[in-house]
C-alpha cells in the first residue's frame, strides 16, 4: 500500500533562485573538483601507445652512474633545472659515487661542488645526512622500498618514486610540476594535490605502459604541453586531448624521436 501524502508535499514548493538551495541570498556553493578522468580506457590506451611510439625508451635527464647518485642527483633537483644538476654533479660523482666516498668527501666539499644549484647549503646537510643514514640502516645500500626512502633527510614522495622507478623498474608514478599540470589541464588525472594526481594515475593507466609513463608525461610536459603556452601542432595526441586550452584537433606526425645524447652529438 503506498503511503499517504503528507500535508507537506501537497503544497506547491516555493520555486527556488537558480543555484540556491533554500531561496536565501547565500552564494551558491563552488562545484567540486573532478577527480575522475575524462577519458575512456581505449582513449588513455592510445594516448601512452602513442607516447610508447614517440619514445621507445625514454630516459630521464639527470645524468647518474648508479641508484645511490640517482638518488643524490634527485634531491638535489628540487628547485633547479636538470641541466643545472648535471653541470654541478658531473665533478661530484666523480670524487663521490657512493655513501662511503660521500661522507669522506665531508660537507664543506660537497658544497664546493654543488654551489651553483639553489639552496645548496641545505642540500650539501642533506647528502651528508643521508650518506650516513644508508650507511648506518641499509649496509650503504639505496633500498628499494618506498617507507625506507622517506626517513632518508630530503627524500619525500616523488623522490622516492623517481628512484624506484629509475632504479629498481617498479611501477611507480613521480607527479612533478609538468605531470601535476598535465593531469589537471588534460583532465587525464585531476587532484588538488600531487599524491591525488599520482593515484588518479595509477588506477588508469594500463600496467604494459607504466614502466615508462612517468617519464612520457614528463617530456611532453617539459616539451610539448609547456606550462605558459602548449604546443598543440607538436602534440601527437591532440585529437584525443580534452584541454580546454589546446589551439587544434590535429595531431603531429606520429614518429619516434631521437634520443637527447644522438640530438646534442648531432
Amino acid at each position: 500500500m503506498a503511503s499517504p501524502k503528507s500535508k507537506e508535499s501537497s503544497m506547491p514548493k516555493k520555486e527556488l533562485a537558480p543555484g540556491r538551495r533554500d531561496g536565501s541570498n547565500a552564494k551558491p556553493r563552488p562545484r567540486p573538483v573532478r577527480r575522475s578522468s575524462r577519458y575512456s580506457p581505449a582513449e588513455v590506451h592510445e594516448i601512452f601507445r602513442r607516447f610508447s611510439v614517440q619514445r621507445p625508451e625514454p630516459k630521464g635527464e639527470l645524468e647518474h652512474l648508479n641508484a645511490f647518485t640517482l638518488l643524490v642527483a634527485v634531491v638535489l633537483s628540487a628547485q633547479a633545472t636538470d641541466a643545472g644538476v648535471n653541470k654541478a654533479t658531473r665533478a661530484l660523482f666523480k670524487a663521490a659515487d657512493t655513501p662511503q666516498k660521500m661522507l669522506a668527501l665531508g660537507e664543506a666539499k660537497v658544497g664546493d661542488h654543488i654551489r651553483t644549484i639553489g639552496l645548496w647549503r641545505n642540500k650539501a646537510k642533506n647528502v651528508i645526512a643521508l650518506s650516513e643514514a644508508l650507511i648506518r640502516d641499509h649496509g650503504g645500500a639505496v633500498p628499494d622500498d618506498r617507507d625506507e626512502l622517506v626517513k632518508l633527510p630530503g627524500v619525500g614522495r616523488k623522490t622516492a618514486n623517481v628512484v624506484l622507478n629509475m632504479a629498481f623498474g617498479q611501477h611507480t608514478m613521480a607527479v612533478d610540476t609538468h605531470i601535476f599540470r598535465i593531469g589537471n589541464r588534460l583532465g587525464l588525472a585531476p587532484g588538488k594535490t600531487p599524491e591525488q594526481v599520482e593515484q588518479g594515475l595509477l588506477r588508469i593507466i594500463p600496467a604494459e605502459y607504466m614502466r615508462h609513463a612517468h617519464h612520457w608525461l614528463i617530456l611532453h610536459g617539459r616539451y610539448v604541453c609547456k606550462a605558459r603556452k602548449p604546443d598543440c601542432p607538436a602534440c601527437v595526441i591532440a585529437d584525443i586531448c580534452k584541454a580546454e586550452v589546446k589551439t587544434t584537433s590535429i595531431p603531429a606526425p606520429l614518429v619516434p624521436i631521437a634520443p637527447l645524447e644522438t640530438v646534442a652529438a648531432g
